[in-house]
Formats: C-alpha cells, sequence, structure tokens
C-alpha cells in the first residue's frame, strides 16, 4: 500500500506550538499564585463570602480544606496546608512545587503571568496568521456537515465501532474542539485576564461590567483555565492513543501520514 503524507504544518506553526505550551504551563503555574493570594471564588460582582462556590484554606494549624459549592473536604497534604515553597508546609492554598515562584510572592508571580500571556498571545497570532496563509485554519472549523459524525467518531475511539467514519485532515471531534477553543475559550481567557488588570479597570470599566464585576470575571477566569487544562489533557491523549510516532513527527517536521480514512481536504 501506498503510502500518502503531506505537509500539514509549517515552521511558523510549529515553533508557535512549542512556545505556546511552555507559555500555557507557566501561565497556569504563576496564575495558580496569584490566586492563593486569595484563594476564593465568589459568584458575586465583589468578594461574597455569602456567595462563594470555590475556597482553599486552613481552619488550624496542620489542616487544609477545600470547599466546593457549600461542601467541604479535607485536602491536607495537596491543598490548603501544603508545601510553603521554602522547604516547609503551611497555610496555603496551592504548593509551592505547583506555582511560579515556588514562595508565596504575588508582585512576582503577577510579573511572570504578564510577560507569559504576551508570549502566549503572539503564539496565537502567529499560528493564526500562519494557517491563515496556509490554508488550513479554515479545516479547523466545525461545519453542519460534521455534526452527523460527531457521534461516530466518539464511538469509533471508544472501540464501539472499528473504523472511523470519513473525514479529511481532521476529524469532527477535532474540528468541535478547536472551534470550542478558537471562539469560546480563547477569547474568554484573554478578556476576562484583560478584565482583570487593574489598569484596564480603572480605563475600561465597562469590561469588567460585562463579566459580572471583578470577582465574576476571577470565576470565569479560572473556570477557563480549567477548561483549557482539559483540552490540553485530552489534546495529548489523543497523540498518545492515535499514532503518537506520526503525530509528533507531524508537529517537529511538519509531514504528517495519512491514515487510510484520512483525506487531504477539508
Amino acid at each position: 500500500m501506498t503510502v500518502r503524507a503531506i505537509h500539514r504544518y509549517a515552521l511558523a506553526t510549529r515553533i508557535a506550538h512549542w512556545l505556546w505550551v511552555v507559555a500555557f504551563a507557566v501561565l497556569v503555574s504563576s496564575g495558580l499564585q496569584i490566586f492563593n493570594a486569595a484563594p476564593y471564588l465568589d459568584a458575586s460582582d465583589k468578594s461574597d463570602p455569602a456567595h462563594r462556590v470555590f475556597a482553599i484554606g486552613s481552619p488550624r494549624d496542620g489542616v487544609g480544606e477545600t470547599m466546593l459549592f457549600g461542601r467541604t473536604f479535607t485536602t491536607t497534604g495537596a491543598l490548603g496546608w501544603t508545601d510553603d515553597g521554602a522547604g516547609g508546609a503551611g497555610a496555603r492554598a496551592f504548593p509551592g512545587w505547583l506555582t511560579i515562584p515556588s514562595y508565596q510572592d504575588l508582585a512576582d508571580g503577577r510579573r511572570w503571568h504578564l510577560f507569559f500571556a504576551w508570549i502566549a498571545a503572539v503564539c496565537w497570532l502567529t499560528w493564526l496568521v500562519s494557517s491563515a496563509i496556509k490554508g488550513s485554519l479554515q479545516k479547523l472549523v466545525l461545519r453542519p456537515s460534521d455534526l452527523p459524525k460527531l457521534w461516530p467518531m466518539q464511538a469509533y475511539y471508544f472501540h464501539m465501532r472499528k473504523e472511523a467514519p470519513p473525514h479529511g485532515v481532521y476529524n469532527p471531534l477535532q474540528k468541535a474542539a478547536y472551534t470550542l477553543l478558537m471562539f469560546v475559550l480563547a477569547p474568554l481567557v484573554v478578556l476576562t485576564g484583560i478584565a482583570l488588570a487593574p489598569g484596564v479597570d480603572a480605563a475600561f470599566p465597562w469590561l469588567t461590567v460585562l463579566f459580572g464585576g471583578r470577582q465574576f470575571a476571577r470565576l470565569w477566569h479560572f473556570a477557563a483555565m480549567l477548561a483549557l487544562l482539559a483540552f490540553f489533557a485530552g489534546h495529548v491523549l489523543l497523540v498518545l492513543t492515535q499514532g503518537f510516532v506520526n503525530q509528533m513527527n507531524a508537529m517537529i517536521t511538519g509531514w504528517y501520514r495519512l491514515g487510510e480514512h484520512e483525506g487531504d481536504g477539508a
């Protein structure tokens, strides 16, 4: 059988991809550092314990607790009372090994977050422009004709059917994920992050109001971060289970070997 291969990823796309991976990891880590300064989320326009939906704290020395939608769980050693980033343990929402910097420092956390936010934004724009020029961006968008193929594709992944439904370079589930990422999650995390910046809040208060106030903006920002982490986890899982060597080769060299049911169209 003849092996068909296409040049799927341009050099700029590949560089932007790997830089974005690094930037995203730093953004999450520094974001948790920032969260530690006020380790709670309120469904309110301002800080209000009566509308608290998530909180991590330490009611007493040696005990960590996490509250989610009114239910409290003991999370000592993992959340609330954990690694303090200085060789010991203490009252701290997320542990030092998970934050940048490891020790509690809100100012440095914000500097890391802002710097890598710009790197992530440049990578994102580079990827968008490169994909648009190459003509691959339109192949990532979910179309009405893809909707009937969503369940058959899921059935294939869950080994409920032997063959995947015919598709182009990207299957319908990939298109759905990338469409959600491009048009919902990415704009949400960027806009809520901007709304949380004190200078922006002072100059353009309507943006913060648009998201329901600063506390609601924090809630949306945190939720969008969790959704991006879920997307990233799913992305890694698919790479690991759907031809790891081929997928990694494509993201390193640009060349992708087409499977039996794959096409080079949309």
